[in-house]
């Protein structure tokens, strides 16, 4: 790892000098990106910024969730339906095995979004064109898929990484614009979104890429062959005494993996180190050696080379074919996903179960006269506090740092030194 110091000013004798006149006499807080101090609001938010403490970090999500049940229950009470009812139907339909299911295969689809989403979240990008980067992605892959005739692995193999190369190359487009043009990604990212809109509907006809299902009016790819396909992961689960009546994604495996390898990257590697520079303070990124330009088309590339996994489960386990009903809108979700599992891996597990949970049972609301578009609205009560709450938890313990350094000033005391020398 380089010198945190000025590179170019190496240590000589005599009395040091900063490096930087503004900062003298200032406390060196360089060498901690992550202090939640120099980190403004929006930025906190968006990289998973909040209280560091175990405890806060436990209980700040949890007091969020109540309050959002409370705030939903209320709602419900002003539509004039039973609270208590509703809740209740939800989770019991929600339960039951065939829901389960239907969970864990929305669940895999929200992960994979929500990784794509918070790679470009920790570097303070917002790559609003995952769902477009998906379903380009998605649609190549279902008709490489379909022209190949590969034995298994090789056909499912080519497919996933197709996707990805197509997925980062479409996300790339916006690194590059923002770069070298100035362009913002959101911007780039939402036009991009309707270009591949367009294009996918341009070369899903009959005449070209395509054709009309046997049976249906239904326009789609042609068909992934057998040994293409990945089957279910049921017999594994049997194995272990979970039977489940329906077919869980085979690739389920393979979000849990991106999970792990975005934890690893982002925490224990100097990559991820300079990611989190970068998108903190580009000028203290470009002065310690990092290029903050090239990280920003790295990091576009990796978030859209994910969001080309997002519909791999579907494709290669379920559909077998990109079609006019392939999964629509998942990368808008996945934002929301990231935002609530605060760019953190298992995090953004729970929160994916948790909107995938609230995605299923919403069909058994309307048994209860209670309107399903009630959960989205759930879901966005959700968010909301889990937002705020963090983000007050952050700011008080922020100003319990500041009466703590304050009283160290004052009193001519090390607490922080003391309280862990007492600890030894």
């Amino acid at each position: 790892m380089s010198d945190p110091k000025d590179p170019e000013h190496p240590a000589a004798p005599g009395p040091p000098e900063p490096s930087d006149p503004d900062t003298a006499g200032k406390p060196d807080t360089a060498a901690e990106p992550d202090g939640p101090e120099h980190v403004p609001a929006w930025k906190a938010i968006l990289q998973g910024k909040g209280p560091r403490g175990i405890v806060l970090k436990v209980g700040a999500p949890v007091v969020a969730l109540l309050i959002s049940l409370v705030i939903t229950m209320i709602l419900l009470r002003v539509t004039g339906a039973d609270p208590f009812s509703a809740v209740q139907s939800m989770i019991e339909y929600g339960t039951t095995d065939n829901s389960i299911v239907d969970i864990l295969n929305r669940a895999t689809r929200y992960y994979l979004s929500a990784v794509a989403v918070a790679i470009g979240f920790r570097m303070g990008l917002l790559n609003i064109g995952v769902d477009g980067q998906y379903r380009l992605a998605a649609f190549l892959a279902a008709v490489l898929g379909g022209a190949l005739a590969l034995p298994a692995p090789l056909g499912q193999f080519f497919v996933i990484v197709a996707a990805m190369v197509v997925g980062g190359v479409w996300a790339a487009i916006a690194g590059v614009l923002k770069v070298t043009r100035g362009v913002s990604e959101v911007l780039s990212t939402i036009m991009l979104n309707a270009i591949a809109t367009g294009l996918i509907a341009y070369l899903l006809n009959e005449d070209r890429l395509a054709q009309v299902s046997p049976g249906s009016n239904n326009i789609a790819t042609p068909p992934i062959p057998e040994d293409g396909r990945v089957g279910p992961l049921n017999g594994f689960l049997a194995a272990i005494g979970v039977d489940l009546p329906g077919q869980v994604y085979g690739l389920l495996p393979l979000a849990i993996v991106v999970g792990v390898v975005f934890w690893v990257v982002i925490n224990f590697t100097r990559f991820g180190f300079d990611l989190k520079v970068s998108g903190l303070s580009p000028s203290a990124a470009q002065a310690s050696g990092v290029s903050a330009r090239r990280m920003i088309v790295i990091t576009m590339i990796m978030s859209g080379a994910v969001a080309g996994l997002i519909g791999m489960p579907e494709l290669l386990g379920g559909s077998h074919e990109y079609s006019l009903n392939f999964p629509a809108g998942l990368g808008f979700t996945g934002i929301t996903v990231a935002l609530l599992g605060r760019n953190h891996p298992f995090g953004i597990a729970l929160a994916a179960l948790l909107f995938a949970f609230l995605d299923q049972s919403s069909d058994v609301l309307q048994a209860v006269d209670v309107p399903k578009e009630i959960v989205g609205v759930m879901q966005g009560v959700v968010v909301l506090t889990v937002v705020i709450v963090y983000e007050l938890m952050r700011r008080w313990e922020i100003r319990l740092q500041q009466r703590a350094v304050a009283v160290e000033l004052a009193t001519g005391h090390d607490l922080a030194g003391e309280t862990s020398g007492s600890a030894k």
